[in-house]
């Protein structure tokens, strides 16, 4: 008899590839999800890319009895169910708490009564704040919070005490949070809140910190949604992409369908209980280079982003993943390389009509949100 497996968020993007994978393997896939407005549209029904063969209970993770209701039967816990988006978190603070934090508490009250063979929650790499930086004579220290007046005088990288420049180098999961936004901090908070639960009622649970996801399904009318969604979104209403700061600052961009097999990776390895792991690709990127290239992908290299020069409250300078952990004990290897995903991901685009929401940076400006 196959293993049933609940995802919360089970009918988004991550979640949707992560029950593609599970259902390939033999798992019998349900997934509760609310059909969120922002991520699915108004008046969502289910979406046309989830897998008939998965089981949609349409319910708010806030909800005890919907969290019941989805867990009887199941075998083991994704926790992907959040609200995302460093941004939108310093304004909907209230709700970003409730869903992320509530619906976490929620879940594990549930899980006290109906305890699951493994828990497996969706952290984020939000929750390091700046990454690793080595020194000019190589020591590897903690990158700090920019200063206001540096930022005001677009100073973007980080220096040491003595004013020389740090180089970027990959973050492992022992650096110590450095929480910049609410979100971080929510996301930060379901994965410790689970493992503490997992210690406490021996539920074997792991954390996976997520770096940049991107692929097919993604939101693309969400102004919150990953970078490259929304890049995506504006070049295709022939808009030019905006990037804060001066577009060098460097991120992981991992490909759904590796993360998937991290995900799975992370339920059927018996070591991986009790630890937290970076799934990333293990490489870096450029802002200003992926916007480029996903334009050039798209064949609007006529238009060029426009760089704002401005700092985005929350946000890090760089942050890229260290993934030799998940490499060593989940045996986790990305195959999917940047450029192949992008024409996989302009495959899905083609012919879409996306309809442009209200412009994040626009809204984040009029709330002192932009420097």
């Amino acid at each position: 008899m196959s293993q049933r497996i609940l995802i919360t968020g089970g009918a988004g993007f991550i979640g949707s590839h992560l029950a593609d994978n599970l259902l390939r393997h033999g798992y019998d896939v349900r997934a509760l999800d609310c059909l969120c407005a922002q991520v699915h549209g108004e008046n969502a029904t289910r979406p046309d890319y989830l897998d008939p063969d998965v089981e949609l209970m349409v319910g708010d993770v806030r909800d005890p009895e919907a969290v019941r209701q989805a867990l009887d039967g199941v075998d083991a816990v994704y926790h992907l169910a959040a609200k995302v988006g460093v941004g939108q978190s310093m304004y909907q603070i209230a709700e970003y708490t409730s869903v992320n934090n509530e619906g976490t508490a929620v879940l594990l009250e549930a899980l006290i009564e109906r305890p699951v063979e493994r828990l497996i929650v969706a952290s984020s790499m939000s929750i390091y704040g700046e990454g690793l930086y080595a020194t000019p004579e190589g020591e590897i220290v903690a990158g700090e919070e920019r200063s206001l007046r540096q930022l005001q005088d677009h100073e973007w990288e980080l220096h040491d005490r003595r004013g020389r420049p740090l180089q970027p180098v990959p973050t492992p999961e022992s650096k110590p949070p450095a929480l910049a936004s609410v979100y971080a901090l929510s996301k930060y908070d379901q994965e410790r809140m689970c493992l503490m639960f997992g210690r406490a009622y021996r539920v074997p649970t792991v954390a996976l910190r997520f770096f940049n996801v991107y692929g097919p399904r993604q939101a693309l009318a969400n102004p919150y949604t990953g970078v490259l969604a929304i890049f995506a979104s504006r070049l295709l209403n022939g808009q030019a992409p905006q990037i804060f700061e001066d577009g060098y600052q460097q991120r992981d961009f991992v490909n759904v369908l590796d993360l998937a097999e991290g995900c799975r990776l992370a339920l059927e390895i018996p070591d991986a209980a009790g630890h937290v792991f970076n799934l990333g690709s293990g490489q870096r990127f450029t802002v200003r280079e992926v916007a480029e290239r996903i334009a050039a992908a798209l064949g609007r290299e006529d238009i060029e982003p426009r760089i704002a020069q401005q700092y985005r409250v929350g946000d890090i300078r760089h942050c890229f993943a260290d993934i030799s952990l998940a490499r060593e004990i989940l045996h986790y290897e990305p195959r999917v390389a940047f450029d192949d995903g992008l024409v996989e991901l302009v495959g899905w685009l083609h012919g879409r009509v996306v309809e442009m929401h209200a412009d994040a940076g626009e809204e984040l400006s009029m709330r002192g949100l932009t420097v």
